[in-house]
C-alpha cells in the first residue's frame, strides 16, 4: 500500500463508504481481530496496514484502488489545464510582442500583463486556502457521483494545484517564445504612459523590480541612458538620433521579469500547492469519522449479546437447541478471564487436575503457551474433554471464540469442550437468563466440539427446547 497521504485518505475514505453497507457487529469482529493480529505480530494497526488486509480479505479483484482512479482523473484535468496554459501562453506572448516596424512594444503593458499574472496566482492559492470553489460548475460535469464531505473539503487544493499547473505551463511557453521571437525578429522595446511619468521615476521603477536578478545578470537591469533614450510618445516612433540598437538592449530584461515574476512563483505555488495537500490529507486522515471509529472497534474487545434484531422495541433472540449436560469428568480445566477466582468449587478439583489460566489480562503469547501445553497433555489421547470454566455474568466474547477455534485446530480431532459458567457463589448454579448466552454461544461453535455444562448445586433449572419450563 502506497504511503501517499492523499491516495491513502482517498482509499481510506472510499472503505469506508463502501464499510457503511456493513453490520456493526460484522465490522467490529473483523477489525478487532485485524487489531489483535498485529498486537501478535509487534507492528502498528496503521490505516496503510489496515487498507492492505482489506485487499486481502477481498481477494482479487480490481488492480486499481478507488483512490488511484480519482487521482488519474485530477491527473487528467491537470493535464488538459497544462495543453491549454501552452496554448494560451504562446498566443499572448505573440500578441504582446506584436510588432510591425512602427509603434515600439510598450515595457509598460508588460509591466501591467506580468502584475495581473502575479495577482492571479495569488489569488489562486488565496481561495484554495479559503476553501472557496469559483471551478465548482466545472467539478460537477466532471464527477457524476456526489462527492463525500472528504473529498469535498479537498477540491478546493485540488482546483487550486490544478490552475497552478496551467499557469506554470501558460508562462514556460511564453518565455519560449519570448525567446525564439527575440531570435528570429528584430524586436523594438520602448516604453510609453500617458501619465506624466519622469525617467527618472520609471528608471526607479522598473530597477526595483530587477534587483531579484541584478546581481546575476547585470545588463538584464535598464540604465537610466537606456530608459532616457527609449521613451516614446504618441504617434511618433521616437527620436530619430537614437541608434536602431538600443530599442532592442530591453529584452534581457523582459526576459528576466517574464521568468522571475510569472514563471517563478506559478512553480512556487505549485509546490506549495503540493505540499499543503500533503498536509491537509494528514490532518483529514486522522480526524476522519471512519477513523475514530476503527480505532475504537480496533481497542475494544467484541461482546455477543445474543441479539440479531436491530430493533431496540425487540427482545433478545433467546432460543437454542441445545440444552445443559451433566459436567463430565476431565483433568484439564482452562479458567478464562479471571474465572474461578480465588479459587475453584471443589467439584472442578482433583488430585489431578491441571489448571490452566488464559484470556483476560494474559497476553496472547501465553494464551498460546497454554494451547500448547493442553495439546501436549492431550497426546496421550486420554482426558478427552476439557472444561473451560467461566464467569455466567459476562457475555461470551470473540476472543474466547478464537481461542476455542485454535485449539480445535491444533488439539486432537476427539477433543471435546465443556463450557462451565460459573455463578457469584460457588453452591449456587446461575440463573437461567445467564445460561442462555452461553448454550448459543457453544451452538455457534464447530458442531459436537463444544456443550455447556452447570455445577452440581442447587436443583438446576429445567430446559425443555432452549426456554426454562416452571
Amino acid at each position: 500500500m502506497s504511503q501517499n497521504p492523499l491516495r491513502l485518505l482517498l482509499d481510506f475514505d472510499a472503505r469506508i463508504q463502501r464499510d457503511r453497507e456493513q453490520p456493526p457487529g460484522f465490522l467490529h469482529r473483523r477489525d478487532r481481530r485485524f487489531a489483535l493480529d498485529c498486537q501478535q505480530q509487534g507492528v502498528n494497526p496503521n490505516a496503510s496496514r489496515w487498507l492492505a488486509h482489506m485487499d486481502r480479505l477481498s481477494g482479487p479483484g480490481q488492480a486499481v484502488s478507488a483512490g488511484d482512479r480519482e487521482l488519474r482523473r485530477w491527473r487528467r484535468l491537470n493535464s488538459g489545464f497544462f495543453a491549454g496554459g501552452c496554448l494560451i501562453g504562446t498566443v499572448t506572448m505573440l500578441g504582446l510582442l506584436f510588432y510591425e516596424g512602427g509603434q515600439r512594444i510598450n515595457i509598460t503593458m508588460m509591466l501591467a500583463f506580468v502584475l495581473f499574472q502575479l495577482i492571479l496566482a495569488l489569488a489562486t492559492t488565496a481561495q484554495a486556502l479559503l476553501g472557496w470553489q469559483p471551478w465548482r460548475s466545472l467539478l460537477k460535469r466532471l464527477d457524476r457521483e456526489p462527492a463525500s464531505p472528504t473529498r469535498a473539503s479537498l477540491q478546493p487544493l485540488m482546483m487550486a494545484r490544478a490552475a497552478h499547473t496551467g499557469g506554470l505551463a501558460f508562462g514556460l511557453a511564453g518565455l519560449v517564445t519570448l525567446l525564439l521571437m527575440v531570435v528570429v525578429r528584430d524586436l523594438a522595446f520602448g516604453w510609453s504612459t500617458t501619465l506624466e511619468t519622469a525617467a527618472a521615476g520609471y528608471h526607479q521603477l522598473v530597477s526595483a523590480l530587477a534587483a531579484p536578478w541584478a546581481w546575476l545578470w547585470p545588463s538584464a537591469v535598464p540604465s537610466l541612458e537606456l530608459v532616457e533614450a527609449t521613451r516614446f510618445f504618441r504617434a511618433t516612433t521616437g527620436s530619430s538620433a537614437i541608434a536602431p540598437a538600443r530599442w532592442g538592449q530591453w529584452w534581457p530584461f523582459v526576459v528576466m521579469l517574464w521568468l522571475t515574476w510569472t514563471v517563478v512563483p506559478r512553480a512556487l505555488m505549485l509546490l506549495f500547492s503540493h505540499g499543503l495537500l500533503r498536509h491537509r490529507a494528514r490532518r483529514l486522515l486522522a480526524a476522519h469519522p471512519g477513523m475514530q471509529a476503527l480505532l475504537y472497534r480496533m481497542e475494544t474487545a467484541t461482546l455477543d449479546t445474543g441479539s440479531s434484531h436491530n430493533d431496540a422495541e425487540d427482545l433478545p433472540d433467546t432460543r437454542t437447541g441445545l440444552r445443559p449436560v451433566a459436567l463430565p469428568e476431565s483433568r484439564i480445566v482452562i479458567c478464562w478471564a479471571g474465572a474461578g477466582e480465588p479459587e475453584l468449587p471443589l467439584q472442578l478439583l482433583a488430585p489431578d487436575t491441571l489448571t490452566y489460566r488464559a484470556g483476560g489480562r494474559a497476553t496472547l503469547a501465553q494464551d498460546d503457551a497454554v494451547l500448547a501445553a493442553v495439546a501436549q497433555e492431550r497426546a496421550d489421547g486420554k482426558s478427552p474433554t476439557i472444561l473451560v470454566v467461566t464467569r455466567s455474568w459476562e457475555p461470551p466474547t470473540g476472543e474466547l471464540h478464537d481461542f476455542l477455534d485454535a485449539g480445535r485446530t491444533r488439539w486432537p480431532s476427539d477433543t471435546r469442550i465443556t463450557l462451565v459458567p460459573l455463578a457469584n457463589h460457588p453452591t449456587r448454579t446461575p440463573s437461567a437468563h445467564l445460561v442462555q448466552p452461553w448454550l448459543r454461544f457453544a451452538e455457534r461453535l464447530t458442531p459436537g466440539f463444544a456443550s455447556v455444562a452447570l455445577l452440581p448445586g442447587d436443583a438446576p433449572p429445567r430446559y425443555l427446547n432452549g426456554s426454562l419450563q416452571p
